[in-house]
């Protein structure tokens, strides 16, 4: 006879942060998978964690740290590895002659779109195991529980 015992039955929900996580594991895992196989071989999911938020009409080394959940002094150093490699390029900020905006480059919006090409393949696939009907449904519930914008790697 085992000594193993039969574990605790799980009340419905109580596995859900670890569904959830390894669910985005899977994207991470994925879109980076995508990213590279664009060619785009330099670059390491921080980077497009940082690129989410540099996106939209760049940011101030200070925002990138906030919004990575990173001290600035090292935020300002992924962002001097991305200038070095050609994905971002540092500007004078429009509003504050202090601070300096980082927007992305051509490459920079290139690897973006190499990513975003990559997550519609992922949520392709999972529509080709659980149904379009329910990714979109599964879509929608998250939206009501989590709000887009913060999105930062799980470590560096």
């Amino acid at each position: 006879m085992s000594d193993l015992k039969p574990a605790a039955t799980l009340r419905p929900g109580q596995d859900l942060a670890l569904l959830l996580l390894a669910a985005g594991a899977a994207a991470t895992d994925a879109i980076h998978a995508g990213v590279v196989a664009a060619g785009f071989t330099d670059v390491r999911p921080t980077h497009g964690f940082a690129f989410v938020r540099l996106a939209p009409g760049g940011a101030t080394v200070s925002e990138l740290a906030e919004h990575l959940g990173v001290t600035k002094q090292a935020a300002s150093q992924l962002v001097d590895e991305l200038v070095r490699k050609g994905y971002a390029e540092r500007n004078a900020h429009p509003d504050d002659a202090r601070a300096r905006l980082i927007t992305l480059t051509d490459k920079g919006w290139a690897c973006t779109r190499a990513a975003d090409t990559a997550a519609a393949n992922f949520a392709d696939q999972w529509a080709s195991v659980l149904g379009d009907s329910t990714v979109a449904e599964l879509r929608n519930v998250l939206t009501r529980v989590v709000a887009p914008g913060r999105v930062r790697p799980a470590s560096w």
